[in-house]
């Protein structure tokens, strides 16, 4: 078995043994700041705990991990990231109430086929603190919220550029297949000299040709890549062309499965990509559900329970005969759809939470749900019909515009991140 030794912190305050043999870190300690962040810390503490949720995550997801300096240093990176954010957020008075929070949770626990007791008593059972686990989805709510405003402002999307995507070569690709692609980012400075650019060019090459001979993508990328994306093994997950970073799009297109690009140079960066898997053969046919849904929401002055009750009372009436539209009227509480009788309109899973959309695609036509949870609160849904559509210039112009905008996002959110960090005061003590 392989021990290591983080060094002394804060005048040997703190001395870090990690056993590396197995999935477990046992360390003593006193808890100690092993970074300094604008006006706040990153303590020991914070940075052992991630470690090891982040050694567990990949070793579930058989991702390799890689040496002990490397993966610290990654999720230190990640931590003085959040931490900046979360510095901003507070300045700029973002918060995620508990109502909203335990919406979240709630979802979550869906999400994996659990209530939420449930839930908590597996969590209680991997010694995750119920308490800890909400805080940390506050925190990533908060940090979501604050980039959507940050980053939101950045995205500029004229008629023209929807246009130009619509009219280029790539368009039928761009609506059909998925892909996965992996990502490596090499960073530098926007201002480095040419020396320092051309090193990091002969890394990308040296690195390009050891994946082309075999190399474990996801290893490398843990060990190398300052994106984002580094310890997801830089998988962007599945994605169609036109969700891709734009500079990604065209090479990606033309790579076949296992190819691995030549280095695509930015201003600040080198990128190297990997198609790890490509899927589908896309139809311009769109399966679409017309359904309507009646919305109601715990508040100040109903509980969850209570909530839960009224939207079982009202399923009640409904099978008793009475109309849904009156009904969704005079109840819902889903401002974009109540005027109209709860009318969604002929929808697609996509436009909506995983939870509403997998009882619409259960519900049979004309047929009625039974009340269920989602983050917004209780529904009760109906499905009027359903038909595969052919796409029609409006609705490909506004998926046009929603992959433009999901691709500038990413493009932006990344360099958005390079400039927050760059701008931050960071003294690191380990």
């Amino acid at each position: 078995m392989k021990n290591w030794i983080m060094g002394s912190v804060l005048s040997g305050l703190l001395v870090v043994a990690l056993t590396v043999g197995n999935a477990h870190a046992t360390y003593q300690k006193l808890d100690a700041i092993v970074a300094i962040v604008d006006e706040d810390v990153v303590l020991a503490s914070e940075l052992m705990t991630r470690l090891q949720t982040v050694r567990e995550q990949m070793q579930a997801n058989q991702i390799p991990i890689p040496p002990n300096d490397v993966l610290v240093n990654q999720v230190m990176e990640r931590l003085i990231l959040e931490n900046i954010q979360s510095q901003e957020a507070q300045r700029r008075g973002i918060e995620i109430d508990d109502e909203t929070l335990t919406r979240a949770v709630n979802q979550f626990a869906q999400n994996n086929n659990m209530t939420l007791p449930e839930f908590q008593v597996a969590l209680a059972k991997d010694g995750v603190s119920y308490r800890e686990f909400r805080e940390d989805i506050r925190g990533e709510l908060v940090r979501t919220r604050l980039q959507r405003g940050m980053i939101n402002r950045r995205v500029a999307i004229t008629e023209q550029d929807v246009q130009g995507l619509l009219n280029s070569p790539a368009y039928q690709e761009m609506f059909s297949d998925d892909y996965r692609v992996g990502h490596i980012m090499l960073a530098f400075d926007d201002d480095a000299s040419e020396a320092v650019v051309e090193q990091a060019k002969q890394k990308a090459a040296t690195l390009i040709k050891a994946l082309r001979d075999g190399a474990d993508f996801a290893e490398t990328a843990v060990a190398n890549s300052a994106a984002s994306s580094a310890l997801e093994g830089g998988d962007l997950g599945w994605r169609k062309a036109g969700e891709l970073p734009s500079l990604f799009t065209e090479p990606v297109l033309e790579m076949a499965v296992g190819d691995v690009a030549e280095p695509i140079k930015t201003g600040s960066a080198f990128h190297i990509i990997k198609l790890l898997e490509r899927r589908g053969a896309g139809t311009q046919q769109e399966a679409q559900t017309k359904v309507r849904h009646i919305l109601v929401r715990p508040s100040a002055i109903r509980t969850p329970a209570d909530t839960e009750a009224l939207s079982r009372e009202i399923h009640g009436r409904l099978v008793n005969g009475e109309d849904f539209e009156t009904l969704a009227k005079e109840f819902s509480e889903d401002p974009g759809s109540a005027l109209n009788g709860g009318d969604l309109g002929w929808s697609t899973p996509d436009q909506f939470v995983p939870i509403f959309a997998e009882v619409m695609e259960a519900t049979a036509d004309e047929a009625l749900s039974e009340p269920f949870l989602s983050e917004f609160g209780w529904h009760i849904l109906t499905v009027e019909g359903r038909r595969s559509q052919d796409m029609s210039e409006e609705a490909r112009s506004n998926m046009a515009l929603e992959l433009l905008h999901r691709r500038r996002y990413e493009e932006e959110r990344q360099e958005w991140l390079k400039e927050i960090r760059d701008e931050a005061f960071v003294e690191l003590r380990i």
